[in-house]
């Protein structure tokens, strides 16, 4: 299987986007292509999702963008069709998993539950999405299954910010992590792209700080 960790580029954050339209989604991977950050998310929450994406692969091809929030098959192979050079689940399914190893693309399964890690790793997958991380267990439940599950590692995402994001970083088992904080939801709203390039920039500074 193809790892998705591999592909990230530069630090290991992971923005995640929720564009409203597709110029919207242009602005927030501008924002985000400004600061520094490499890594996008664009979540399939709304009609502009695939469009969008396709638009920032074309217009911005220094960026690494997936798709998340797939949850069929028809969802996995659109977001193919649009571009997505990784895949990310919320959730898993036995259909689920094997759609996405059939897509023979990169992508983190969401899983929540240790059964949920088992039912992944019976299938030879060992790179997975937790979430809702902090809902789930956070830090503590990644420590716990660490010595169960040794040779999986994770992308927490849901609840993590600027406040815990290198809490999660320091453990073995965590690869990178995702979130919104980095986008201002007040900023999207009043179209203040610098404002979410300086919360980007931030962003990366709490994660130099902590890799110093």
């Amino acid at each position: 299987m193809k790892s998705t960790f591999s592909m990230l580029k530069g630090a290991p954050l992971l923005p995640i986007i929720q564009p409203k339209s597709v110029d919207e989604g242009l602005h927030l991977a501008e924002a985000i292509a400004n600061s520094g950050l490499c890594n996008i998310e664009v979540v399939k929450r709304s009609d502009a999702a695939f469009e969008a994406l396709s638009a920032i692969r074309k217009q911005f091809p220094e960026l690494v963008v997936g798709m998340g929030t797939l949850l069929n098959r028809n969802h996995v192979f659109e977001a193919l069709d649009a571009g997505a050079q990784f895949l990310i689940t919320p959730t898993s399914s036995e259909t689920l998993l094997d759609t996405l190893i059939a897509s023979n693309a990169p992508f983190l399964p969401g899983v929540a539950t240790p059964a949920d890690i088992l039912l992944a790793h019976q299938k030879g997958i060992r790179e997975m999405k937790f979430f809702p991380a902090n809902l789930s267990g956070g830090t503590p439940f990644l420590k716990a299954i660490s010595s169960v599950f040794s040779d999986v590692c994770f992308c927490p995402t849901g609840g993590i910010n600027g406040d815990n994001a290198n809490e999660y970083l320091s453990l073995g088992n965590v690869r990178a992590v995702g979130g919104t904080w980095m986008m201002p939801k007040a900023a999207i709203e009043a179209k203040n792209w610098q404002a979410i390039t300086l919360a980007c920039q931030q962003s990366l500074t709490l994660f130099d700080e902590a890799a110093a």
